[in-house]
């Protein structure tokens, strides 16, 4: 039985497939297409998908698609979709219960609560679930305006950053803050009666066209000029104000017991979900590390699967390296295109000698292996590398490469196995969707990724994940003594994660990157 989810119609629209209860493929329409169109199907995306699982159109036996779509669209929509998928029978899904379903059916429990949150959804915001089995219960709900995810924009857009884009960036800068607007974000919040937020919108003025629409209550508040910019020397601390009160609030609505899994774009905050593992309120917390709208595809699929059809054999959630894979033929056909000079290595040895080499004489590398990620994070087969022995690769990364603010830190890939001598981190840092802490006998040698006191974004590797990059961490680890490596999505200038051999090709001819893999072709400079 093939089931075949579409979710983030209105934004980041994706596609993922479930095969006889396997999560087989999954992609988002704008790494595959380079734009987005909100509103339309994701149809590169689709075909995408079903050449990556060997499928075709008339192989699905059930579509299960995520609401909202669009604005007027809907009748249209569905004739577009029963004409592409005549044989299947096509399912709607609300929003949040796929993001509920994309947490729940992948989790490693099949008990427990789950949380979704994000900015507006289909109005509602945020929800609590109980999930058993293939049911899914919905608990208690929150709808917009009281929302989290949307006095997180509100604040980002204060700072100077675009909101629904930029969060990241009021996240990874609040670890340089403090406590001191703690207590106001919570007053405006206001979780403290009932433990759910019920906001006071007398901090607001939505009359204000900039600046998230705050209030003169507000400005006085943080004892500055009304209406004025967010002086620098502040801005940090106003970051940690929203980022701490958020986390207070999420604890208060997840509550307590043994498993609790979490999705919706909030979830993509590994600030929080730092917090929630280490508040001893829960056994196991598993966050789907794909959270925004483009994951309620896998949402979509799965319930499809669990629910729709209603299976009740659960597949393995093993990797996100889910997306188009691309043959030597390909590549090579690519750089032969584009008249490039190219060396072909024969073997993986080879290959992964070449790049140890050229990672330690401090070289900035491109590796592009594999299939795609789905999702916002690089996890080893999209991603861009450096030493952490070159006390100058967190400054070239940030200012000659990704062009990017010098308090966004980068990820530190380490094998599974060894991860517990250098970090100390929870099972999400398989995924890229927590931060660790460095042990002490290591911060010097992390300096350059640590942010606050001590956190770090630690990506471990399992073989099972990712078996190539897996002996490539060994393999420089036994040159160097430290098998870890500093790793960014391999992208540029906001554009999503390269997908195919030409993408890549472009963003290291308009990069500072020294060195590119792509398969095993090694490019250089």
């Amino acid at each position: 039985m093939v089931i075949l989810g579409i979710g983030g119609i209105q934004n980041d629209a994706a596609v993922a497939v479930v095969q006889d209860g396997q999560l087989v493929t999954a992609a988002e329409q704008k790494k595959l297409a380079r734009y987005t169109q909100p509103g339309e199907l994701p149809l590169a995306a689709v075909d995408g998908c079903l050449q990556a699982a060997r499928l075709e159109r008339k192989h699905i036996d059930h579509v299960v698609v995520v609401r909202p779509w669009s604005s007027n669209r809907d009748v249209s929509l569905q004739l577009e979709l029963r004409e592409l998928f005549p044989e299947a029978q096509v399912v709607l899904l609300d929003h949040h219960a796929a993001h509920a379903a994309s947490a729940f059916f992948a989790a490693p429990f099949d008990e427990g609560t789950v949380l979704t949150l994000d900015r507006q959804g289909d109005l509602r915001c945020g929800a609590r679930w109980q999930g058993r089995g293939r049911d899914l219960t919905l608990e208690r709900e929150v709808y917009f305006p009281d929302s989290l995810g949307d006095l997180y924009s509100r604040v980002t857009a204060l700072l100077g950053y675009a909101p629904n884009a930029d969060e990241h960036k009021v996240q990874w800068l609040s670890t340089a803050g403090d406590d001191r607007f703690v207590p106001l974000f919570e007053e405006i919040l206001g979780v403290a009666a009932t433990g759910w937020p019920r906001q006071d919108h007398s901090y607001f003025d939505q009359r204000r066209a900039t600046n998230g629409h705050f209030a003169p209550k507000f400005y006085r508040a943080l004892d500055i000029a009304d209406a004025a910019e967010v002086p620098a020397s502040l801005k940090a601390n106003v970051a940690a104000g929203v980022q701490h009160a958020i986390e207070r609030a999420v604890l208060r609505m997840a509550g307590e017991g043994e498993n609790l899994a979490l999705a919706g774009g909030l979830a993509l905050n590994a600030l929080l979900v730092r917090s929630l593992e280490s508040s001893g309120r829960w056994k196991h917390v598993f966050v789907q590390p794909a959270s925004g709208n483009a994951g309620t595809a896998i949402g979509a699929a799965l319930h499809g699967w669990h629910v729709t059809a209603g299976q009740g054999k659960r597949g393995s959630f093993d990797t996100l390296c889910l997306g188009p894979g691309f043959s030597a033929e390909d590549v090579k056909r690519v750089l032969e295109n584009c008249k490039l000079r190219f060396r072909y290595l024969l073997t993986e040895g080879e290959l992964i000698g070449s790049a140890v080499k050229e990672l330690n004489e401090d070289k900035i590398v491109a590796w592009m292996q594999g299939r795609m990620e789905f999702g916002s994070r690089a996890l080893g087969n999209r991603s861009i590398l450096a030493s952490p022995q070159n006390p100058y690769s967190t400054e070239n990364l940030n200012i000659y490469i990704k062009h990017r603010e010098p308090f966004r830190k980068f990820a530190a890939s380490v094998p599974a196995e060894l991860a517990h001598e250098y970090f100390d981190a929870g099972p999400n840092a398989r995924f890229l969707a927590t931060v660790g802490q460095v042990k002490l006998a290591h911060r010097d040698k992390f300096a350059s990724a640590v942010l606050g006191s001590g956190f770090v974004r630690v990506h471990a590797v399992t073989e099972k994940d990712n078996p190539l990059y897996w002996r490539l961490l060994h393999a420089f680890g036994k040159s160097t003594g430290l098998p870890v490596l500093y790793n960014t999505s391999f992208n540029l200038f906001g554009d999503p994660l390269v997908c195919t051999p030409r993408d890549a090709v472009r963003s290291f001819y308009s990069s500072g990157i020294d060195a590119m893999f792509a398969g095993s072709f090694l490019l250089q400079k």
